[in-house]
């Protein structure tokens, strides 16, 4: 994710903080100085705020340890003012793993909840909830009651929240995958909608929870449907077949005349019939601002790429396209070049399978 730092690599997945995530700490700090005029009070402040996100980074950690049980990858973790996301390869296969998973999250904080509990019933420090001031009650019952609200947060059956996914997870169990995700994404922009009610005449935070939710379940929706649509279809039925490749001895200047004279935007790079590297637009872009247009092509291209083969499914394609920092798969059979496949010619596919699918039967 753009604008994001790493500020750590923990089990095997890389931790990233977002810049706005820093914007978010000068608030927090900002307001207990207003509120308490000591510096003591802005470290008790800004220490809460480290604390819950701790939280929320072991609460995406649930999930992401818990999807590697199912052989399944997380790319990394990234913290924003709004939560945390964990970035995972795939979702599960099976609707009871997808329950597993969504559940694992809100687990941990019910954990760190309960530790926090026995903790402060043990020191005999517990205050009764309802008489507990959020901004100035004691630090750890305030950190458990947090806990408690993100749990509850969560639960929401809506999209993007845990309670979504354990929703469409228990309704596939009896329904077919995609009508199960358009019964829960349903649910959830319902609940969006009542959210945006209830913010226009009390709290206008909830009006940006009800966007939130509401493009959340749109998005999700509409990806399982995509999926659905690519089901059981090899990748020559949306490859290209014409297209123009580059050698590795062609001048950049050759790249810009392809780039200007034809829709491409990447090109394979072949020597002796085989591919030897891809060259992308960005990757052209960047040349031609620090070096002559008569730099050879190999001294650019990306030597580490991927294929795909004609045969291959076109959704598992898809998201391997979507998974890695490329932008094009050469479709190689045989050692040799026969196709090009990009997330724009994907697209292209869907839309016309789409169409054809609404035409009405003769």
């Amino acid at each position: 994710m753009k604008w994001s730092w790493k500020i750590g690599r923990f089990a095997g997945i890389d931790v990233y903080i977002h810049t706005t995530f820093l914007l978010l700490i000068a608030f927090f700090g900002f307001s207990y100085w207003v509120q308490t005029r000591t510096l003591t009070g802005v470290l008790e402040g800004v220490g809460f705020l480290l604390l819950l996100f701790l939280s929320v980074v072991l609460h995406e950690y649930g999930h992401a340890l818990t999807a590697r049980r199912y052989g399944i990858k997380t790319r990394d973790i990234t913290l924003l003012p709004i939560g945390g996301v964990a970035r995972l390869e795939r979702m599960p296969d099976k609707p009871i793993q997808e329950l597993w998973v969504a559940l694992a999250g809100p687990a941990v904080n019910v954990v760190i909840a309960a530790v926090l509990f026995a903790y402060l019933v043990l020191t005999r420090t517990l205050v009764p909830l309802p008489g507990l001031p959020l901004t100035g009650g004691p630090f750890l019952e305030r950190l458990m009651t947090v806990n408690l609200f993100l749990v509850g947060f969560n639960l929401l059956p809506a999209f993007p929240m845990d309670g979504g996914r354990v929703l469409r997870a228990l309704l596939a169990l009896r329904l077919e995958y995609v009508q199960a995700t358009q019964i829960a994404a349903s649910i959830g922009q319902g609940m969006a909608f009542l959210f945006g009610i209830i913010g226009l005449f009390s709290n206008p935070f909830l009006l940006f929870i009800a966007l939130f939710v509401w493009i959340g379940a749109q998005q999700e929706a509409s990806m399982v449907q995509m999926k659905s649509g690519l089901s059981g279809i090899p990748v020559r039925r949306a490859m290209m077949t014409e297209f123009k490749t580059l050698a590795p001895s062609d001048r950049l200047s050759q790249a810009v005349d392809y780039l200007l004279a034809t829709p491409q935007h990447d090109f394979p790079v072949v020597d002796g019939g085989r591919v030897v590297g891809v060259l992308t637009r960005a990757d052209l872009m960047k040349a031609l601002a620090q070096h002559d247009e008569a730099l050879r092509v190999d001294a650019v291209m990306r030597r580490d790429f991927e294929t795909v083969h004609p045969g291959d499914m076109l959704e598992a394609a898809l998201g391997r396209l979507q998974a890695c920092d490329c932008h094009l798969f050469p479709v190689v059979q045989d050692g040799a070049l026969v196709g090009l496949l990009n997330s724009e010619n994907v697209g292209e596919f869907i839309m016309i399978h789409s169409a054809l699918e609404r035409r009405p039967a003769r």
